[in-house]
């Protein structure tokens, strides 16, 4: 694991949206614990999500609708207590902010007070548009995310590439003059993403959007080898440590089984 010479620079929402001025690729992953968070700051990402996605590859339901607020405080306390530089990001779950502007506040306001969090994330077409408004309008940092929007997954008929261009774009300029500091593309055509991320002043982070983003996020999960496959397309595994565990656990099985564990060096006299 390579040190970070910033590590001790926390990275703020203004220096988040200077990397794309600068042309600087910006790097994203999602946590959901202490660890994880610990382990993906000392890496050197620039953004940490704390993702509804939890909702899937932490609590195994099969979309990120049913996830809480409070599960969502509940793991943004801890990734908030093992942070020290990158931007921490919390998901807005399902419908936190879809009741209107004042529980929208509520609710972000209850992230930001109870972690140490910088910023939330909510799904957004135009009419989410006045509710990012509100909330930054009130101090309260948004990125937005635009494409394919998980927690609308039923009217959209499943996860599949959004291709209406017109309503892309729309979309994404809407978020961007309502005051979201970046934006996610999720699941879009690489032509698209790539027109976004040259319009929009803000950072584009794509999942699934091709290379023309400023960033990219993955769910940890997907990229460190931890969930089944076969994998979504957009997904690139860095190691396979779901194979690695089973081994290991299967190791431990047989030695305990077998009485060569614990062993000598791991007894008391």
């Amino acid at each position: 694991m390579s040190a970070n010479p910033e590590r001790s620079q926390r990275l703020t929402v203004p220096a988040f949206q200077a990397m794309k001025r600068r042309g600087q690729k910006i790097a994203v992953l999602t946590a959901y614990d202490f660890s994880t968070a610990l382990m993906l700051d000392q890496a050197g990402v620039d953004g940490i999500l704390v993702g509804d996605s939890l909702s899937m590859v932490v609590q195994g339901h099969e979309n990120t609708l049913p996830v809480t607020l409070d599960e969502m405080i509940y793991h943004a306390k801890m990734v908030g207590r093992a942070v020290q530089r990158a931007l921490v990001v919390v998901d807005m779950p399902f419908p936190t902010y879809q009741l209107g502007a004042i529980r929208a506040i509520e609710n972000a306001a209850r992230i930001l007070k109870e972690t140490h969090c910088q910023a939330v994330k909510l799904e957004s077409t135009a009419d989410q548009a006045e509710i990012i408004e509100a909330l930054v309008g009130n101090g309260i940092p948004v990125m937005a995310h635009v494409g394919l929007r998980p927690q609308t997954v039923h009217v959209m008929g499943g996860y599949r590439v959004q291709r209406e261009e017109q309503r892309l774009v729309q979309d994404a300029k809407a978020a961007e003059q309502a005051g979201a500091f970046a934006v996610v593309l999720e699941c879009i055509p690489s032509s698209v993403a790539a027109r976004l991320t040259e319009e929009l002043s803000i950072p584009t982070i794509g999942i699934g959007a091709g290379p023309g983003c400023d960033g990219q996020v993955l769910v940890s999960h997907d990229m460190l080898g931890l969930t089944p496959q076969p994998r979504p397309r957009h997904v690139r595994a860095y190691a396979e440590l779901g194979e690695t565990i089973a081994r290991a656990a299967g190791q431990f099985c047989e030695d305990v089984r077998s009485g060569q564990f614990p062993g000598e060096k791991e007894s008391f006299a």
